[in-house]
């Protein structure tokens, strides 16, 4: 079964998105939401690259491998961002966004 060789990126890029979901609406409700646009916006872009990543490999699509590229380098960027901010909901979603760009680039080789 193909899923079962991608299973471990598939579960990274679901938790990834669950992890920028959560920081997104958390960011929202923070003192001064507008201050955190940039990690929002880098949020809602992360979750839905992972989200599109974890359907491409579950068809084994034939573009999964520039998926894969593609959804490191936007978790990559995410995490640099959420890094940036001491909240513990920002710290969580960056070390998600981490495990998911590392398990990307292992698969785009």
């Amino acid at each position: 079964m193909t899923q079962n060789r991608y299973m471990n990126c598939i579960i990274a890029c679901y938790r990834c998105a669950a992890a920028c979901d959560h920081c997104s609406v958390a960011c929202l409700s923070e003192e001064d939401p507008s201050a955190m646009s940039d990690c929002i916006r880098a949020d809602m872009d992360c979750a839905q690259i992972c989200r599109l990543a974890a359907a491409a490999m579950a068809r084994n699509s034939d573009f999964v491998s520039s998926i894969w590229r593609l959804c490191a380098e936007i978790c990559d960027t995410c995490a640099s961002i959420c890094e940036k901010y001491e909240h513990d909901h920002c710290q969580d979603c960056a070390k998600a966004c981490r495990a998911c760009a590392d398990e990307c680039a292992t698969m785009a080789g």
